[in-house]
C-alpha cells in the first residue's frame, strides 16, 4: 500500500511562523502540510497574555494559536500535530519526511520552523511558575511588573540588556550571576552598573522557586559560602541562553557556531527549495510578530520558487 502523500510545500513546526507560512501558502491554492512534534502553537502557547500583538488588546497565547490554526485549515492546510519525525531528507527537487509510524510525505519544497526554547535553570518549582512570575522575555512580560521588584538572572549581554530595559517598569532590579564577573560588552556592563534601581548578587545562583498561586520568593545560593537565604521577589526574568530547536538538522542544513539555521534576507537556506524561518534562525530578535514576519517572507519565497520551478518543467518538456 502506498503511504506516500505528496504536497507542494511541507512545514516543519506550527508555531506563529509555521502557522503564518501555512496560512499565506494555503491562501495561494498550495498543496501544504504542517507537522508538528507537539502542541501547535510553540512556545506562543506557554505565554499567559500577549499584549503587544498589533491590533490584538488582550489574549493569551494558546488563543492567538488556536486562531492561527483555524484560519490556516480554513484555507484548506493539512495540519499534523503531536507526531514524532523519524527521518527528513532535503535535497533533490522532492524532500521527503518520514514519521516513526513509516508514513512518509513529500513535497517540492520545505519551511523549517521549529522553533527554539529559552535555557532553563532546572531548579525546583521553576516549571511551576513559569508564566506565573517567571519569564524569559522582557519584551513580551515587562509591564506585567510595573512598579514590583524583580529578580534577572544572568551575565551576558541580555541578561545586562534586558535588566535596563526593565527599569522602565519595575521598581527594583536584583540581577544574580554565578561568576564574580560578566560576560558581557563593556557598555552594557558599565549602563546596568550606574543603574539607580540594579543591585546585584554576584557568585550565587537560585536554587528553587516558592509560591502558593503565583510566584512569591527565590532561594539564593552563594557559591563560595554554601549559604542559601530566602529572598521575596514578584517576578524572575531568566536570561541565560537560547536553544534552538535544530538538533536533527546537523549535518542536513547549514548551521552556526550556536546551532541557529543560516537563512538569506528571503528566509531560503544553503539547499534549494529548503527555506527556514522563526526562533530557529539566526536573527537577534525573537517575538510572534517577527516569526510571523518570518513566515510571511518564507511562504512568499515558496510561492515564487515553485511558480519558477513549475516554469523550467514546461522550458524542459513543452507540450
Amino acid at each position: 500500500m502506498d503511504t506516500t502523500n505528496h504536497y507542494d510545500a511541507i512545514v516543519i513546526g506550527a508555531g506563529p511562523a509555521g502557522l503564518t507560512a501555512g496560512i499565506y501558502l494555503s491562501r495561494a491554492r498550495l498543496k501544504t502540510l504542517i507537522l508538528n512534534e507537539g502542541t501547535v502553537g510553540g512556545q506562543m502557547v506557554l505565554t499567559h497574555e500577549i499584549a503587544n500583538y498589533p491590533g490584538v488588546e488582550n489574549i493569551s497565547g494558546y488563543q492567538l494559536a488556536n486562531i492561527m490554526k483555524k484560519q490556516a485549515m480554513r484555507f484548506g492546510c493539512d495540519i499534523k500535530s503531536n507526531i514524532i519525525i523519524e527521518n527528513i531528507e532535503l535535497e533533490g527537487e522532492r524532500k521527503r519526511v518520514t514519521l516513526n509510524d513509516e508514513r512518509t510525505f513529500t513535497a517540492n519544497s520545505v519551511i523549517i520552523t521549529t522553533g527554539g526554547r529559552s535555557r532553563t535553570l532546572g531548579m525546583p518549582g521553576e516549571d511551576r511558575f513559569k508564566g506565573k512570575g517567571i519569564s524569559y522575555c522582557a519584551t513580551c512580560d515587562g509591564d506585567f511588573f510595573t512598579g514590583k521588584e524583580i529578580v534577572v538572572v544572568g551575565g551576558g549581554n541580555s541578561a545586562l540588556e534586558e535588566a535596563v530595559s526593565l527599569t522602565k517598569y519595575a521598581s527594583k532590579i536584583t540581577i544574580v550571576h554565578q561568576f564574580d564577573h560578566f560576560q558581557a560588552f563593556e557598555h552594557a556592563i558599565e549602563e546596568a552598573s550606574h543603574h539607580p534601581k540594579i543591585n546585584f548578587v554576584m557568585e550565587s545562583t537560585i536554587t528553587a522557586f516558592h509560591g502558593t498561586e503565583n510566584l512569591e520568593g527565590v532561594d539564593i545560593k552563594n557559591l563560595n559560602t554554601g549559604e542559601t537565604t530566602y529572598f521575596k521577589t514578584d517576578g524572575v526574568f531568566i536570561f541565560i541562553g537560547y536553544i534552538p530547536n535544530t538538533e536533527s538538522l546537523k549535518g542536513l542544513l547549514a548551521l552556526n557556531q550556536w546551532g541557529e539555521i543560516i537563512v538569506k534576507s528571503d528566509m531560503s537556506t544553503n539547499i534549494e527549495g529548503v527555506f527556514a524561518a522563526g526562533d530557529s534562525i539566526a536573527k537577534r530578535y525573537r517575538q510572534v510578530t517577527t516569526a510571523v514576519g518570518d513566515g510571511t517572507v518564507a511562504a512568499l519565497a515558496v510561492s515564487n520558487y515553485l511558480h519558477e520551478m513549475k516554469s523550467r518543467q514546461k522550458n524542459l518538456n513543452p507540450a
